[in-house]
């Protein structure tokens, strides 16, 4: 069925995958953007830009209300992220009380910690980067008379985008035989997805998620953070070598954010699979890195 969906984050890394998967889908897609320039990109994809602030509660109620469903993905990516994204989400929640259309909002798999065996009903103990988002996820999922799901994404790759990027731009160590120094010590585990994958889980969402649903984005691989590293640094012509870095150093580096990717976690996704039918087809990470020109 063709819906009219409202859709944040279109211009971005995530957002234009499922902006991309939303129209080949055949839905109607109204993009929040917040320049003439960002309407020009997504209205040559084939949707209708809609130029509004994401702190503009009023403008974010109206245009959900003349839609079928919201997927919000956009975020500031800043230290505005946690009030912009409150903003939004209840502006979200208001337009779409009492309706029963979709809300898909997206969290992170970062919000659950550490652990071995991340399901969606493993704990919460996220990282101070992304600590703000767990009472919103919350607040979405309680919602009542709204169909309501929550996306965490695992680390997203794919197409040249993504945090690869920050592993390939990692410093080189000195000599005549350099190697790419790893973010921690290398044998923390990160969960991963492809960024199409990913998309077609958030239009799946949309569709046909049971109200309250929570799915973790993960596309089935944990490698560890010196199995990537080593792929990249083949990629970026250094041989696979590659050196640990401290945890010291790599908090000094990167802050909260290297705070977070020193997590070791490992995520299936198979709620998405079961409930959804989701089935990620993409390349792995390792593939994927084997390809990309960083």
């Amino acid at each position: 069925m063709t819906m009219r969906v409202l859709l944040t984050g279109g211009t971005g890394y995530i957002g234009a995958a499922v902006l991309d998967r939303l129209v080949s889908g055949g839905h109607q897609v109204t993009a929040v953007v917040r320049s003439a320039e960002k309407a020009g990109l997504v209205r040559a994809k084939g949707a209708e830009p809609a130029v509004a602030d994401l702190a503009d509660g009023d403008a974010l109620e109206k245009l959900a209300a003349a839609s079928d469903g919201v997927i919000h993905v956009a975020s500031p990516g800043d230290e505005t992220s946690a009030t912009v994204d409150e903003v939004a989400v209840t502006s979200f929640l208001r337009a779409l009380r009492n309706t029963d259309r979709p809300f898909v909002h997206t969290t992170g798999v970062w919000l659950h910690g550490s652990g071995s065996a991340i399901t969606e009903s493993s704990g919460m103990n996220a990282p101070r980067l992304t600590a703000w988002r767990v009472p919103l996820g919350k607040l979405v999922r309680d919602a009542r008379s709204i169909r309501t799901s929550v996306i965490a994404p695992a680390v997203v790759y794919g197409h040249g985008g993504g945090l690869l990027n920050l592993v390939a731009a990692g410093p080189r160590t000195a000599g005549n035989t350099p190697a790419l120094t790893m973010i921690g010590p290398g044998d923390q585990h990160w969960s991963t997805v492809h960024v199409d994958d990913l998309a077609e889980l958030y239009v799946l969402a949309l569709e046909k998620a049971p109200a309250g649903s929570y799915f973790i984005g993960a596309g089935g691989a944990n490698p560890t953070v010196r199995e990537i590293t080593e792929a990249v640094s083949r990629s970026v012509g250094l041989a696979g070598r590659v050196e640990p870095e401290p945890v010291v150093q790599t908090l000094d580096r990167l802050g909260l954010l290297g705070e977070a990717l020193l997590l070791d976690q490992q995520a299936s996704g198979d709620t998405a699979r079961r409930v959804l039918g989701w089935s990620p087809t993409g390349p792995s990470v390792l593939d994927d890195i084997a390809r990309t020109d960083f």
